[in-house]
């Protein structure tokens, strides 16, 4: 996992505090300019609980950009970083930051396949055009195309609210509820209770329209349910597959992961 993520969130999610002093990506992008000394990607490499390798990220990296812009290929200064050490693994995860800039770039350029990360909120289909039009700029500079390959869209489903309304269903019931039923009359849905579910229905129309346009564009899509395993697993600092691989999460991301095992 080589973390470009100033945020270090992959850092952190991995166990390894990104506060620890030590070499990092800082020190490795910083090595592709002339004037600083070149650090060897193999030299900031950790091992983590989990046993995924590291190459970990600090706040430190936010410095490095302005200096990308001077270096021989500013684009390829992760290329070059990575070749060394390209055989030595089967997969090599590169996580960049959300926002665009030159990690980001250096990540698309180095990367022989493209997954998009999205998430389930209004904003979504946004980041979609946004990264279509980073990769149409890509192309017509550097002669690479980029084509993503998947698409994963997580907390899905996250904040859908859960109406009070009491659908009639064919489900058995207890000798008490039927009772109730006889000599109770059955009150009338409250004012918040019809506004809840008209508010679910909404949500849930969005939600199936920002899926319909993500499938459009990209091969393949997943999205992986909302589920606190996966914010219980950042905070121990392993993995979901470690964590809670029996979780809706962790199906999903196997599944996800099954799939990637298959790109050559």
């Amino acid at each position: 996992m080589v973390d470009c993520d100033p945020q270090a969130n992959a850092t952190a999610g991995l166990g390894f505090d990104p506060s620890t002093f030590g070499k990092n990506m800082y020190d490795v992008f910083m090595g592709g300019i002339d004037e600083f000394p070149k650090v060897m990607i193999q030299d900031i490499i950790r091992k983590t609980a989990s046993g995924i390798d590291l190459a970990p990220s600090h706040l430190d990296l936010v410095g490095a950009e302005p200096y990308l812009y001077h270096a021989k290929f500013p684009t390829g200064v992760l290329s070059e970083a990575l070749a060394s050490v390209k055989k030595q693994y089967s997969l090599i995860f590169i996580d960049t930051p959300p926002s665009i800039g030159q990690f980001v770039i250096n990540g698309l350029y180095a990367a022989d396949h493209v997954i998009v990360t999205l998430d389930s909120g209004s904003f979504a289909l946004n980041g979609v055009s946004t990264l279509s039009t980073i990769f149409s700029d890509i192309k017509d500079d550097l002669g690479k195309e980029i084509l993503p390959e998947m698409a994963i869209v997580s907390r899905w489903g996250e904040g859908l609210l859960q109406p009070c309304l009491s659908p009639k269903t064919g489900e058995k019931k207890d000798i008490f509820t039927k009772l109730r039923d006889i000599f109770y009359k059955p009150t009338e849905p409250a004012p918040e209770d019809l506004k809840a579910a008209e508010e679910l229905r909404h949500e849930q129309e969005r939600l199936l329209t920002t899926l319909n346009v993500i499938r459009r564009r990209f091969p393949s899509v997943y999205t992986v349910p909302y589920s606190p395993a996966v914010y219980e697993a950042q905070k121990r600092g392993m993995p979901i597959s470690h964590f809670a691989p029996d979780s809706p999460a962790g199906i999903a991301y196997k599944t996800i992961a099954e799939e990637v095992m298959r790109w050559k």
